[in-house]
């Protein structure tokens, strides 16, 4: 590989972690250390850089600590050379969780989606009776908790998406699993006058993993694209990962709910038309549009933080360079076709 191409593979990588100007104020106005629960999976890596490099801008000091059971050594590397400090526990292992440091700040990713088809038991105790253990434990600190806007019905293609006062409607049970978590930490939150925001996340993307790494592979592989789901919403992870730490300037009581997605809903034609076009290839399709689809509309959210900072046309751009220039790829799709809740 060459000295530009790892350069330029770099340089994508980063945007995942890199603060913006508006988060170093956003955390500005909060005081305190802040705990990464979940550190390890496809965000929680690059969220607690980017939270450590703002600490780093910020007076004083405040200390990132990032806990995960760390399956792969790769990641709590990576953290511990970007200044985080990780902990490895299981976090339905009692005494580990009373044994975690106390910080006023608390970001929770822990979550289960696939092999919930196989063994829904585990996934309603990781995603509905954890929760509220965590607040117990973290009662009193500011809590910004990742959700999914799977706990919305599909709603129509031409709708705009659902924003937070569309009453949630999941399909299946890991979406029925993510409105079991909301109910069980807002409950727990309130009987403890614990300030909560909810961050409803769907689709984002960097370009390791993603509904845009799915479709470009199939593109290039010569495989159909599903149309049966014939429009998503997709994010940057780097602004998913700044939105959700500024979300805890929102926590509340009662919990403040926040969807955070990316403006457009986009085509899956066309996104596989303009991937094509890139790859210097025509796309194959299957299936016939269905009308409705999960969409959600974070108008609330760019009120508050602003627009992404990466817009769809630089992710599709990053996707293919990705690709092409070999680019790791951690292989678990996200079945974003997926249209009866089975994962």
């Amino acid at each position: 590989m060459t000295g530009s191409t790892t350069s330029s593979l770099h340089d994508i990588a980063s945007r995942v972690y890199e603060p913006a100007e508006r988060l170093v104020s956003d955390l500005a106005s909060i005081e305190g250390d802040l705990v990464v629960l979940g550190a390890a999976g496809k965000m929680g890596v690059s969220l607690g850089r980017m939270a450590a490099s703002v600490f780093d801008r910020l007076p004083g000091h405040r200390q990132v600590y990032a806990v995960s059971r760390f399956s792969d050594p790769a990641a709590r590397v990576e953290l511990e050379d970007s200044g985080v400090r990780t902990i490895s526990a299981d976090l339905l292992d009692d005494e580990a969780l009373g044994s975690l440091p106390d910080a006023a700040n608390v970001v929770y990713m822990v979550g289960r989606k696939f092999g919930t088809s196989f063994d829904a038991a585990t996934t309603w105790a990781v995603n509905s009776y954890l929760p509220g253990r965590v607040v117990r434990r973290y009662a009193g600190s500011r809590i910004a908790a990742f959700s999914s806007g799977n706990v919305y019905p599909l709603v129509p293609a031409t709708s705009g998406g659902a924003d937070e006062t569309v009453i949630p409607g999941p399909i299946g049970e890991y979406a029925q699993s993510c409105l079991g978590r909301e109910r069980v930490l807002t409950y727990h939150a309130e009987t403890t006058d614990t300030p909560l925001a909810i961050v409803r996340l769907n689709y984002a993307v960097d370009c390791r993993y993603g509904v845009l790494t799915d479709i470009v592979r199939a593109v290039e592989a010569g495989e159909p694209v599903d149309l049966a789901t014939a429009a998503i919403n997709v994010i940057w992870q780097g602004d998913a990962n700044r939105y959700a730490l500024s979300a805890l300037t929102l926590a509340s009581t009662p919990s403040t709910v926040l969807n955070v997605t990316g403006p457009e809903t986009a085509s899956v034609h066309w996104l596989a038309t303009e991937l094509g076009r890139r790859l210097g290839r025509d796309p194959l399709f299957v299936n016939e549009p269905s009308p409705t689809a999960l969409l959600a509309n974070a108008a609330q959210c760019f009120g508050r933080f602003g627009y992404p900072s990466v817009s769809l046309s630089q992710m599709l751009d990053w996707t293919v360079a990705w690709l092409r220039d070999g680019g790791p790829l951690l292989d678990k799709p996200t079945h974003f076709a997926e249209r009866n809740g089975r994962f």
